[in-house]
């Protein structure tokens, strides 16, 4: 199984890429000559990595038949000082809401996420340290 997708140059410093039929704005800040059109590259391996998590831990949530009534997946990263500058730390907060949420099962979900399912957490592990927290709000 592969997977591709195109990356094309639209002018100054901006992309748009075209991923499973959908198009993606890429740009730079206007320091270094773009115009802040779309979102850098980088951060959008965060968005990679909470969306693959995130749709994991859904899933087997609904198989354990725990729905909860919010569930937001916060990314942030630390970056290394030197060029090549790569998330050499990246934090994952799980931050559901609802009534009654079994903490024991949204644990199981979320490490069945790391520790099987989510690629991306895969791939990103062989370049930063993942940690992640699980906050059940009221």
């Amino acid at each position: 199984m592969s997977e591709a997708v195109n990356v094309t140059w639209t002018g100054n410093m901006a992309f748009e890429a075209e991923v499973n039929d959908f198009k993606i704005k890429l740009d730079a800040v206007e320091k270094v000559g773009g115009q802040n059109g779309g979102p850098r590259p980088k951060p959008l391996t965060l968005v990679s990595l909470g969306g693959c998590t995130g749709m994991d831990v859904i899933s087997i949530l609904g198989k354990m038949r725990v729905v909860p009534d919010y569930f937001n997946v916060e990314v942030s990263a630390e970056m290394t000082d030197e060029h090549p500058r790569y998330y050499n730390v990246i934090n994952i907060r799980y931050i559901f809401r609802g009534k009654d949420l079994p903490l024991e099962k949204l644990e199981k979900a979320v490490n069945l996420s790391q520790e099987r399912y989510c690629g991306v957490s895969e791939m990103l592990r062989h370049a930063a340290k993942i940690k992640h927290e699980i906050v059940i709000e009221e």
